[in-house]
């Protein structure tokens, strides 16, 4: 009798063991998460709390109006950078970019191409048990790229003093005027205040929305349109002018289009 208590007293502890080792693989709000690729090769995630913010730009491109109040209502992580050739190519096994270092962004990537890095990585995370199969890294919705990119600022541009002025791009951004018509390694400018880097130029960010015009009111977790042409890019990039940069600024390419200024950061989420 005694040996069969032990018995399942040891079964217990070890179930109990297992079930802590399943809780820390979820991701915790408010912490920082980590994607391991392998080969030595990982992807850092910001954490952003669930909140509200105005999207839009009432002296912008019309497409950029009206401004209005949109909610996020689910916490979720992005990217710390925007997705380099060493981490695609630990995923995808090549290489498309015509500006060629491990510690550049990848481009030349379509949204079809960056959609399927995001199932691949999803994939290799969960079959390695790192990651719950009701998470899954996909491209951040249109709305939740500005939530990050404003990161609490309200101006054209998310400087780390706030103003929002033009003259504050050089500090965070690799754009038009000083990136010497070429990308650069990637979190080398100043970060902003959720600390993304290189939210503004180095190269365009796909987005998953499908390019539309803006609802007259207020949104929750607005995806833009049910269908469409083209999906949504944001963020400008390294031969852009700064009013291409601009937080609210707008731009869309067939999801099968790639360039050599087109690239993509990684959102994680529940499903």
């Amino acid at each position: 009798m005694k040996k069969t208590m032990g018995l399942l007293m040891a079964l217990a502890l070890v179930s109990a063991g297992c079930e802590g080792s399943k809780e820390e693989k979820i991701p915790k709000e408010g912490r920082v998460w980590t994607a391991d690729l392998g080969g030595g090769i990982s992807m850092e995630f910001m954490p952003i709390a669930a909140g509200s913010f105005q999207m839009g730009s009432t002296s912008g491109e019309s497409d950029e109006k009206p401004v209005h109040e949109v909610t996020i209502s689910k916490p979720f992580w992005l990217a710390k950078t925007e997705v380099t050739q060493a981490q695609w190519q630990q995923v995808m096994g090549s290489n498309p970019s015509n500006f060629g270092d491990d510690t550049l962004p990848v481009e030349r990537v379509s949204w079809n191409d960056a959609m399927e890095f995001c199932r691949k990585l999803t994939e290799i995370e969960q079959q390695a048990g790192r990651l719950p199969e009701r998470y899954e890294y996909t491209l951040p919705t249109e709305a939740q790229w500005e939530y990050a990119c404003r990161a609490g600022t309200t101006g054209d541009y998310a400087t780390s003093t706030g103003s929002g002025q033009a003259g504050n791009l050089d500090a965070i951004a690799w754009y038009g005027e000083n990136s010497g018509y070429k990308t650069h390694p990637v979190g080398q400018k100043q970060p902003n205040a959720w600390g993304f880097y290189d939210m503004h130029g180095n190269v365009w960010e796909w987005c998953s929305d499908w390019y539309g015009d803006y609802a007259s009111g207020n949104a929750v977790d607005p995806q833009r349109a049910s269908s469409g042409s083209f999906r949504v890019i944001r963020g400008g990039s390294w031969d852009s002018d700064a009013g291409f940069c601009r937080s609210a600024r707008r731009d869309r390419y067939f999801p099968s289009f790639w360039y050599y200024d087109l690239g993509f950061r990684v959102c994680l989420s529940a499903r």
